[in-house]
């Protein structure tokens, strides 16, 4: 296509195939996170160019620059996007209520999360990868594993100290909890290759799941006493 003369009116019909960018500035950052988790679910993070990352945005290299130093911060920026804001304000809602149906609450939107196609590039990137980026792993166990892992853990120590759960470890059932359901979740989203799941829905996955965890947390009832017992 020609160039344009400067302040020449574009053709009738030109703003329908212009880059998106260009008519919402605003959106810019959005749309290459967007693109970046793209690029480095398809060719990791090692694989990852910025100048593959800046054509599926629609952007040039340059506009990338303005806005990340670098890959390794455009990966970081994806992460606090996906998973790290979503961590914020499941916290900043925490705390209230009955315990019981917080953490039911909480590990349903946390089942639902993790089965995503977002948070499983990102998890494939994390087991795949990040040990050959020290500096990317450190960041992903502060501003995830950690917050993650404290947040449940308030969750079941609550309990504890209503009466609902068992003396356990918060901190380890927490983990627990947390790495099961995202080791689940992985097999529900390459039913493809772990083929156990096949005659099982993601939901009857969840339910046994919560089963499992509320069975091994609850306080066990006492058996009740027989009548005349002394």
């Amino acid at each position: 296509m020609p160039n344009r003369l400067p302040n020449t009116p574009p053709p009738r019909g030109a703003h329908r195939s212009s880059p998106r960018w260009r008519r919402l500035p605003e959106e810019r950052p959005r749309q290459i996170l967007d693109a970046a988790l793209e690029v480095f679910g398809e060719r990791g993070l090692a694989g990852a160019r910025l100048d593959d990352i800046a054509r599926r945005a629609g952007v040039s290299k340059g506009t990338i620059y303005l806005y990340f130093p670098n890959k390794e911060e455009l990966f970081r920026e994806v992460v606090r996007a996906v998973v790290v804001d979503r961590l914020r304000q499941a916290a900043a809602n925490a705390g209230t209520g009955d315990p019981v149906q917080e953490l039911e609450r909480y590990l349903r939107a946390h089942w639902d999360f993790v089965l995503s196609p977002a948070f499983q590039t990102i998890f494939k990137l994390v087991t795949g990868e990040l040990h050959n980026f020290p500096d990317l792993a450190e960041f992903y166990g502060r501003e995830v594993v950690m917050p993650a892992n404290q947040l449940l853990a308030g969750m079941i120590r609550r309990g504890i100290e209503r009466g609902d759960f068992r003396q356990v470890d918060p901190v380890l059932a927490a983990g627990f909890m947390a790495s099961t359901a995202i080791t689940h979740s992985t097999w529900c989203a390459r039913r493809h290759v772990f083929k156990l799941l096949t005659d099982v829905t993601d939901e009857q996955v969840f339910e046994q799941l919560l089963d499992f965890i509320f069975h091994a947390i609850r306080v066990t009832p006492a058996p009740a006493t027989p009548v005349g017992a002394e």
